[in-house]
């Protein structure tokens, strides 16, 4: 059942005091993880471009084998 607010009482959420206390440390370390991720493919896009090639090599083989004995 609705409750009845006073003409200077606000809508208030429910479940306000759900928020647990201290998210913002987690949400430090997932940035800094995904920042380390991001500087980390940066470092490999920039040297390893031959390395790349030859993955898409590898996979064109491997699913050129594959075909043959399905």
């Amino acid at each position: 059942m609705n409750q009845r607010l006073k003409r200077w009482e606000s809508p208030r959420s429910e479940g306000r005091n759900d928020k647990g206390k201290g998210g913002s440390a987690r949400q430090r370390q997932k940035r800094k993880q995904f920042q380390m991720l991001r500087n980390k493919l940066k470092s490999h896009k920039k040297g390893d471009s031959a390395s790349a090639i030859s993955f898409f090599v590898l996979i064109h083989l491997s699913v050129a084998i594959l075909g043959r004995f399905s």
